[in-house]
């Protein structure tokens, strides 16, 4: 089970562990986005500083209806005490969960400045 808050713009936050190829480690708060269909957004600066291997360019249509060109990167993720390697979008915004990567698990959210977020395996 993943624990998390939602802040102040009511926005539901998970701390995610990220690792890139040579080790190093980054502990992140990302807002859970389920309009995002990824798995990971990260930030262009974090990219860079965890090294993050270059894998491909894709295509996303954006909630105002445009499509953008990003560059994915490959990097791993704590998640769920398992260790999963993943896609991520750059982007220069803040770092998003996606819904794949909340695929087969189930989301509670209470939807008040400092209510909880549970995201929890489904059985």
């Amino acid at each position: 089970m993943i624990e998390g808050v939602v802040n102040a713009d009511y926005e539901a936050v998970v701390t995610l562990r990220l690792r890139g190829p040579a080790g190093q480690e980054q502990e992140i708060n990302a807002v859970i986005d389920t309009g995002y269909t990824g798995y990971l957004a990260l930030p262009r600066a974090l990219v860079t500083e965890l090294g993050l291997p270059f894998e491909s360019r894709g295509r996303a249509t954006l909630a105002n209806g445009s499509e953008e060109t990003f560059d994915i990167y490959g990097v791993t993720v704590l998640w769920d005490s398992q260790v999963r390697y993943v896609a991520t979008f750059m982007t220069d915004g803040t770092p998003l969960v996606g819904m794949s990567l909340l695929d087969s698990y189930s989301l509670y959210v209470e939807i008040t400045d400092g209510g909880r977020v549970i995201v929890q395996a489904m059985e």
